[in-house]
């Protein structure tokens, strides 16, 4: 498809489009249009399924098919694009037999052609509504939601629906009656007749003005001229009492509706039922063969506070609500770009083990909107998004104290550096650590001059194995480490009572266990102090690195926040050895819009959790148990294991089906540690060699984890 700016050359082909198209009426026509050309910098498009002629020259022809064009002005000041200024509505004018995945790449390239070609910053969209439509429509309004549109205001209007009206109530015919009995007669007001236009613009003015605040949008001779124009589609009709009009209104008539507008009566028109009358005849008589009369919208406040006694007069006659919106659309919103899928095919084929761009596409636009204010403020480092990050996360935990930091790994060195500045640990104390952990726990309790020594994992749920513990007690025993390996939080009672026993320090690796939940408790306040990986896979990502420290020490946070910074806690002075460990302000926003819908996401995994648990069947995969309450594993991964995991990762592959391995080498077989090469850690050597992770995103569909459920069913392999 190739998108065409309007010209007048073009003008033939506009008019027998919207006359022929899904939803176009005559103010979309290019004569109604141009009116407002005197006011508005039009900048509408045409959409073609073709090609160009001539395609360097200014005079490009084209040839294909017209499958929509976009009415629209542009305002250089405010840098945006209007669908369509001084109308009611204007949103895209597409082609009966349309596809919504067709409307999708319409919508894509009229907004990036405006992005690209205007440097527009924003559009602000009138969708036409669906009672302008002879067959079903509303395809746009999901291309709204795939640009992240956001409704910005919303027009009330009453309307009637001719074909099957609903029963008009007795007092409308007793106004009516009134009317008529006080000698009142309808008479339409011709564009010729200049006089009874000048007597009745005058009567809507004063009424307006005095009850409303505001004037008219067209004066006398624009709607003049617009009636000698369109004499067939807007008409004024009077009601008259000895030859003055009392009240009144223009109809505007489209194919299907008869659209009200400028409604006025004055004092005595009211009081004896002027408009009830000429509604009356509107509905029974002048358009009966109509669809629709739609009441128009009120003005009051803006629309913000509607008038009772005028809803109970368009309620008389059988009037129901339809809603004139309004959307704001960001043409810099990044989900732009992917709104038209290349491939519906290809979508539903590949299943990614986790879409980061589509995470984090789904908190848009607030996403975006933060970061682009924290840009703009000027302050990067240690700022207020830091302190606010801080404080939430600390009350999303239950500790007094949380710490941002530089990433996960850092979190953990920085808890352990300080402790050995606070309680005199030595170089080459103990810190008991499971074998099987990320090799980031190993590496921080190295970084800070300590020993990491390693505890065999449970079987069962692949967490550390608390009868292990004593067995590896020595007399220089500091700590033990359980990680909450992914996302399941250990048997911390065990753990805490154990350490308890023996004067140790209980630090949580919660890096992959955000929002778990333990008998009341979340991680990062199971024992004295807990690191965070903020690393942006996690079920709480940033969008870089950053980490955190939680505790309930507050001696511990102090020294802690200083290692951080140079050691130092106020500016040049420096009382530790610290390092430079510090989240900067945009990824402390990007936290800070994304924990509010942790929850969400974390039982949308647990949902994920019970299909695998309930429909994986095959004897060839071993599932993790189950915990014994949901909200102690948040799955961060959703591990299996498999005797020949490379052979099912392979099939799972051609499935279209991407896993991983976490983690396919465990640390005392990395080369990193090649001291440790030679030992022995059984139960830690199968795991690593069996496991494999399954897809568990939160915005993945039943339907794809169900179609995983049967690959995993279906796959056979010879042991």
């Amino acid at each position: 498809m190739i998108v065409v700016p309007y010209s007048l050359k073009y003008k033939q082909a506009w008019d027998a489009f919207v006359a022929e198209s899904k939803n176009g009426t005559f103010l979309l026509l290019r004569d109604f249009m141009d009116y407002h050309a005197d006011r508005f910098f039009d900048c509408s498009l045409l959409v073609y399924e073709g090609e160009l002629d001539n395609e360097e020259s200014d005079d490009r022809e084209v040839q294909g098919h017209l499958k929509a064009v976009m009415p629209a002005n542009w305002v250089e000041k405010d840098r945006t694009v209007y669908s369509h200024q001084g109308l009611t509505y204007g949103g895209l004018i597409v082609e009966k037999e349309i596809t919504q995945q067709e409307v999708l790449a319409v919508m894509q390239m009229v907004m990036q052609y405006y992005h690209d070609m205007l440097q527009a910053e924003t559009m602000v969209y009138k969708p036409i509504p669906y009672i302008y439509s002879p067959y079903p429509t509303g395809e746009d309004l999901y291309a709204l939601f795939r640009a992240n549109g956001r409704l910005v205001s919303r027009g009330v209007s009453s309307v009637v629906t001719l074909h099957n009206p609903l029963h008009m109530r007795t007092l409308r015919q007793r106004q009516a009656r009134k009317a008529l009995d006080h000698n009142y007669y309808i008479d339409r007001v011709l564009e010729s007749n200049r006089q009874e236009v000048h007597e009745y613009w005058e009567l809507l003015t004063s009424v307006l003005v005095k009850n409303h605040g505001v004037r008219p949008v067209h004066s006398e001779d624009e709607i003049v001229l617009l009636m000698q124009r369109f004499p067939r589609e807007i008409k004024l009709f009077a009601v008259k009492h000895d030859e003055h009009i009392v009240a009144g209104c223009v109809v505007f008539v489209t194919r299907q509706v008869a659209h009200i507008q400028y409604i006025a009566a004055g004092e005595e028109g009211r009081e004896y039922g002027a408009l009830d009358l000429l509604f009356r005849h509107l509905i029974n008589e002048r358009y009966k063969q109509m669809e629709y009369l739609d009441f128009g919208i009120s003005t009051e406040r803006g629309g913000a506070w509607l008038n009772p006694g005028l809803i109970f007069q368009k309620e008389g006659f059988g009037a129901r609500t339809v809603c004139y919106d309004i959307y704001e659309v960001d043409l810099n919103d990044n989900s732009i770009q992917d709104m038209a899928l290349q491939s519906l095919k290809e979508e539903d084929d590949a299943i990614a083990f986790l879409n980061l761009k589509q995470l984090n596409d789904s908190f848009e636009p607030q996403l975006s909107q933060t970061v682009g204010r924290v840009i703009r403020s000027g302050w990067y480092l240690q700022g207020r998004q830091n302190q606010m990050f801080e404080r939430q996360f600390a009350q999303y935990c239950g500790t007094r104290n949380c710490i941002l930091v530089g990433n996960g790994m850092d979190a953990l060195t920085l808890i352990l550096r300080a402790y050995k500045a606070l309680l005199g640990w030595a170089d080459n104390d103990e810190v008991i650590v499971p074998a099987n952990t990320f090799i980031a726990t190993i590496l921080a309790i190295e970084e800070a001059r300590l020993k990491p020594v390693l505890c065999e994992p449970s079987m069962q749920d692949y967490l550390i194995d608390t009868q292990r513990l004593e067995a590896l007690l020595t007399e220089r025993t500091r700590a033990v480490m359980p990680v909450h390996l992914y996302g399941r939080v250990c048997n911390m009672q065990v753990i805490n009572a154990w350490a308890k026993t023996h004067g140790l320090r209980v630090v949580e690796d919660a890096a992959q266990a955000h929002g778990a939940l333990y008998h009341g408790c979340r991680a990062g306040h199971l024992g004295d102090a807990a690191g965070f990986s903020f690393y942006p896979g996690k079920n709480l990502g940033a969008m870089g690195d950053a980490g955190c420290v939680t505790t309930d020490d507050d001696e511990l946070a102090r020294v802690v926040r200083m290692m951080g910074n140079y050691g130092s806690g106020e500016k040049y002075i420096n009382q530790y050895r610290g390092m430079n460990s510090r989240a900067d302000e945009v990824q402390a926003a990007v936290l800070g819009v994304k924990l509010p819908r942790l929850d969400a996401d974390n039982d949308r995994r647990r949902q994920i959790a019970r299909i695998y648990y309930d429909g994986i069947q095959n004897p060839l995969i071993t599932l993790p148990t189950r915990p014994a309450q949901a909200e102690e594993h948040v799955y961060y991964v959703f591990p299996i294991r498999c005797p020949d995991r490379e052979t099912l990762q392979r099939y799972l592959q051609d499935c279209g089906i991407q896993t991983l391995i976490h983690y396919p080498v465990p640390p005392h077989r990395q080369e990193a540690f090649r001291e440790w090469n030679t030992q022995r850690y059984p139960v830690t050597e199968r795991i690593h060699r069996e496991i494999l992770s399954l897809p568990i995103s939160p915005l993945m569909t039943d339907e794809q984890v169900k179609r995983i459920v049967h690959a995993l069913n279906e796959f056979t392999v010879d042991l």
